[in-house]
């Protein structure tokens, strides 16, 4: 839901929704952390870069997430604000300049904080980014990563699921999918849009926790 709409739904006071948000999220990534470190090592890792935007298209953000192989279970994650690229592109840097690029500064953060969660030689998958390679090798120098060729997104699953027979990277695609479907503002066509990238990444963190204790629930 969005924040109006849970303050219409529990009849509470809108600004009381944001000061409870606000707080359960200045400490959610922390326990992510806390709890991902209770567990063994992960042998099979796969990354990607999730996107979306801030107030408008014309301003993209980008979500690195790395999910463990399998249990789906959500290592970690950055986000990072990104140039507008293809047909809007020209439009956007017109009207509101240019936009640095942060995913690459983004992703070392991320890679440094999995060290401590990913096994020195697992497997890593991620797509065939020409970036990725270089990173994976500075950070897992033991590791063996594995480039997929992306496919064309389906229609279920917000198009993060893909059509083909036998998806290598599906632990992520289904988690990316599960991010739009329970995080309004990533749903694809929402109204309900991210206005700040710290507020995304503290929504993030929050989802992020109830994801895994979920999933070892069910275990």
């Amino acid at each position: 839901m969005s924040q109006r709409e849970v303050a219409r739904t529990l009849k509470i006071n809108r600004k009381t929704v944001v000061r409870k948000f606000r707080f359960a999220a200045s400490t959610a990534k922390q326990k992510l952390m806390q709890e991902n470190l209770k567990m063994p090592q992960s042998l099979e890792v796969e990354f990607d870069d999730l996107e979306t935007f801030e107030h408008t298209k014309c301003k993209p953000l980008s979500v690195t997430l790395m999910v463990e192989h399998k249990t789906r279970r959500i290592l970690g994650f950055e986000v990072a604000q990104m140039p507008a690229k293809g047909r809007i592109a020209a439009y956007a840097r017109k009207k509101y300049g240019y936009r640095a690029d942060h995913r690459s500064r983004a992703r070392k953060r991320l890679f440094t904080d999995m060290k401590k969660l990913v096994h020195p030689r697992a497997v890593i998958r991620s797509d065939s980014n020409p970036y990725y390679p270089t990173d994976v090798k500075r950070y897992f120098p033991g590791a063996r990563h594995e480039t997929i060729l992306g496919g064309r997104g389906a229609i279920v699953g917000q198009g993060e699921l893909k059509k083909l027979k036998w998806d290598p990277i599906f632990s992520l695609n289904h988690t990316c999918a599960m991010l739009r479907a329970n995080i309004n503002r990533l749903i694809r066509k929402t109204w309900c849009t991210t206005k700040k990238p710290g507020e995304l990444a503290g929504h993030i963190a929050i989802y992020a926790l109830e994801h895994n204790r979920r999933l070892a629930a069910t275990l």
